[in-house]
């Protein structure tokens, strides 16, 4: 009992936050990622709330064989029926099922008296155990709950066969101290308390969702639902990556109390994740941003030249961030290319390695050092370029003509198959007349443009540019990325992926 699982719901409470949509090839990316780090239970979807939302679970559930596959279902019968078919598959599948006990949620959402809702989680965790035994239920909005009601509720539960019980911090309302208590109550009051797992899902509404799982697990939780990076709906859920170091840096607090994380693993999964979404780490954000491990500071300098340990309380190497600079360029063989991606701990197959290389190749033809900066883009990149749509447009060449005295004007070709498209267009700046000669091509559905950003890879004029693009249409949101030493081809092969997901989406690919 001194292991805390990790209950990973990126893909289902992670995707639903905004801009954060995911296609199915990328879910699945973001489950092996998941399964390198060794996660105990992933939450895949929510599988009665679309068919693409089913056919992902399902998929994953198929895919992933290292960790439990989980699926949220409301307490009907339909919800339950859909989360047991698309996670029966799975080796270890579990039905995750919940309903509110707040007075506020009861009386306003549910429309339901206190009893009714005790008679239905009794009899629903009861209808989900027919089909597994593995089975959790959640007490939404439990913080903001009359403790003994929840505990009744806790207890039916428990005698209807949940093995897992979760206490939710749904909108962040609670605090560390009241966190704590809560659970230590129910594992003291409910009926059979010790004989399942507690679980903690909290919010970050008040900035304290890491901090209130922690109190979770000091009051006998022995299991923290968490995301990467926080991600969430409204400000977010708990940190998968805080919660794991903070009980790794501090046995002091947590005891014995440990997870099966492989914490090698989590920048790579946090950095796969964000160049998914289409977003970037915010530079202060705690063990994955840039700055995490940066310091300016004179004094901060001179201590942390003097031991690390004055200024730093884990190492980047704890968590994946490689240190180490070796210089590649264009007399680098392949094997040296693999060689020191396993040391920065990227183990790829032999396809993604073969694309890398190649990639890598044409990169040392533009400039004369790879960083490993710009060697780790490429990867992230490419071994997320399974997300690109089969059977999509794709970039054959361009043309830009633009100065500062005339209209910019961008010749585009692309194919599709054995066909190519061709158009021109004028446009504000060769990027606009580029992406409005794509939309000749396309034609696609009306669309807002939410997000056009660039980044570079690593210093220098020669670095590589890293466009992200976000696209909105009919209520859903479309990332596309794009990564070269001209900008303006990265930012036609961004809004071309963004594009192809859109129309694929429209069933118009």
């Amino acid at each position: 009992m001194n292991q805390v699982k990790i209950f990973d719901t990126t893909l289902r409470d992670g995707e639903q936050s905004p801009g954060c949509s995911m296609n199915l090839r990328e879910k699945i990316e973001i489950a092996k990622c998941l399964e390198r780090m060794k996660v105990d239970i992933i939450e895949a979807g929510f599988a009665i709330s679309s068919p693409g939302d089913f056919e992902s679970v399902q998929s994953i559930a198929r895919e992933i064989k290292g960790c439990t596959i989980a699926s949220l279902a409301r307490s009907t019968e339909g919800d339950i029926d859909a989360a047991w078919n698309a996670v029966k598959d799975a080796v270890d599948p579990r039905i995750h099922l919940f309903i509110a006990t707040s007075p506020l949620h009861m009386e306003y959402k549910l429309k339901m008296k206190p009893e009714d809702v005790l008679e239905t989680a009794g009899r629903m965790t009861a209808y989900a155990k027919k089909y597994c035994s593995n089975i959790e239920f959640s007490a939404e909005d439990a913080t903001r709950s009359e403790p003994e009601f929840l505990a009744k509720v806790v207890e039916a539960a428990i005698k209807n066969g949940a093995t897992t019980v979760n206490i939710p911090d749904t909108v962040g309302y609670t605090t560390p101290e009241e966190m704590r208590a809560l659970i230590e109550y129910l594992i003291e009051t409910a009926e059979g308390a010790k004989d399942v797992i507690f679980s903690v899902h909290c919010h970050n509404d008040l900035g304290m969702a890491t901090s209130n799982s922690l109190a979770g697990v000091l009051g006998g939780a022995r299991q923290i639902e968490c995301t990467i990076n926080g991600l969430g709906e409204r400000a977010g859920n708990t940190a998968l990556e805080e919660v794991v170091m903070a009980m790794r840096t501090r046995p002091d607090i947590f005891a014995d109390i440990t997870t099966g994380i492989d914490t090698t693993q989590i920048y790579r999964a946090s950095r796969t994740t964000y160049n998914i979404i289409g977003q970037k780490a915010p530079l202060n954000k705690s063990i994955v941003g840039q700055n995490a491990f940066a310091h300016e500071s004179g004094i901060h300098q001179h201590g942390v030249l003097a031991n690390k340990k004055t200024y730093e309380i884990l190492t980047p190497e704890a968590v994946g961030i490689h240190t180490q600079n070796i210089v590649l360029g264009k007399h680098s063989g392949k094997h040296a290319v693999e060689s020191h991606l396993t040391e920065m701990g990227y183990n790829l197959t032999e396809e993604e390695l073969l694309r890398c290389f190649e990639e890598f190749k044409i990169l040392c033809d533009k400039k004369k050092n790879v960083s490993d900066e710009d060697l780790e883009a490429i990867v992230l990149h490419n071994t997320s370029a399974s997300s690109d749509i089969e059977n999509g447009y794709e970039l054959d060449w361009f043309a830009v003509h633009t100065s500062n005295f005339t209209t910019a004007t961008s010749t585009v070709c692309l194919r599709k198959g054995d066909e190519k498209f061709e158009r021109v267009a004028l446009g504000d700046g060769p990027i606009d007349a580029s992406f409005k000669a794509i939309d000749e091509i396309l034609n696609p559905p009306e669309h807002t443009f939410d997000v056009y950003s660039i980044n570079s890879t690593s210093e220098g004029k020669d670095t590589l540019g890293d466009v992200s693009i976000k696209l909105s249409s009919g209520y859903k949101t479309y990332t596309g990325r794009g990564l070269s030493t001209d900008i303006i081809e990265a930012s036609i092969t961004a809004y071309i992926q963004a594009s192809n997901k859109m129309l694929a989406a429209g069933g118009k690919l």
